[in-house]
């Protein structure tokens, strides 16, 4: 399993395109294997690890995630190739639905169907990020067209998957998934068994899975756990994550978070590992005083 990192400044207003570029940049010299930068209300992910990707040299870098209603697939698979030739080959592209409180109440475009539009947004994406032509009529989507950029294809395509008919529409169509909130006890009952024979019925090769959970080395897990689930409140309340959260027993986003000394950080990697998780993406948050350096020194003891 490789152990990557989740962007710890990405969502404050103060930090500016240079410090998430050089955020990544230390994420490569402390050796982590990748870099999950989720795109969110400031920096697009997509153009930011494209600059990012000029100035490192070995370290993967992945949206985590870019959410697809608001942008047409063609066109997204068109910035992903040129972010695919910046990075050299390290550029993963993560995708996701968002969530109706987003996409409806926010932006004004529809949440219906979002299995169906997933789909579709697929059928498009895949072949035009791997260079091949796009011959696609359906419901949402009416495309024909290729793409053609040295040095940007293929691009790898995970998808923000949580429920049954997601997971088995990944599995057939893109590279893998990204989770977030998902427990291992979930990723190993639920997630990782419906993708993987998804795929395999698809004759695609064993998927990716990208797990995000918070973790925080530290002697109060108690006191973490309380921080955790006001850090993350609103995952305890958006459906998609809820329905993981409900999944796994769990009452609060703290619950499934790895918190605690270095023997149960190992543990809970372990379970991840043992679950069928191929990358593991750390959320590193402020449990206590010194907890955030603390975690990453860890993390990096246990690449």
């Amino acid at each position: 399993m490789k152990i990557g990192i989740g962007s710890q400044l990405v969502g404050s207003p103060t930090a500016t395109l240079d410090d998430l570029v050089s955020e990544v940049k230390a994420a490569e010299a402390d050796g982590f294997a990748f870099f999950s930068l989720p795109n969110i209300f400031g920096f697009d992910a997509v153009s930011t690890l494209t600059i990012a990707g000029r100035e490192t040299r070995r370290i993967e870098l992945a949206t985590g995630v870019t959410p697809t209603p608001p942008r047409h697939p063609f066109s997204l698979a068109q910035q992903a190739i040129t972010a695919q030739a910046a990075c050299r080959g390290r550029f993963v592209l993560g995708i996701g639905l968002s969530h109706k409180i987003v996409i409806e109440n926010m932006l004004g475009l529809s949440y219906a169907h979002p299995a169906e539009q997933m789909r579709e947004y697929l059928e498009v994406l895949m072949p035009a990020v791997t260079g091949k032509p796009v011959k696609f009529e359906g419901k949402h989507y009416r495309v024909q067209g290729q793409l053609q950029a040295a040095g940007g294809t293929p691009v790898p395509v995970v998808v923000a998957a949580l429920g049954p008919k997601m997971l088995e529409v990944t599995g057939r169509l893109a590279d893998g998934t990204a989770t977030w909130m998902t427990g291992a006890k979930t990723l190993a009952e639920h997630t990782v068994p419906t993708i993987t024979k998804a795929a395999r019925a698809a004759g695609r090769p064993a998927p990716r899975i990208i797990a995000a959970l918070p973790i925080a080395l530290t002697r109060d897990a108690s006191a973490a756990r309380e921080v955790a689930n006001k850090v993350f409140a609103i995952y305890g309340q958006l459906p998609s994550y809820r329905a993981m959260l409900d999944r796994e027993g769990a009452a609060s986003p703290g619950d499934v978070g790895i918190l605690g000394d270095e023997a149960v950080l190992r543990a809970g990697l372990a379970r991840l590992r043992d679950a069928g998780v191929t990358h593991f993406a750390a959320s590193v948050y402020p449990a206590d005083a010194g907890c955030i350096e603390r975690t990453r020194v860890f993390l990096k003891s246990a690449l």
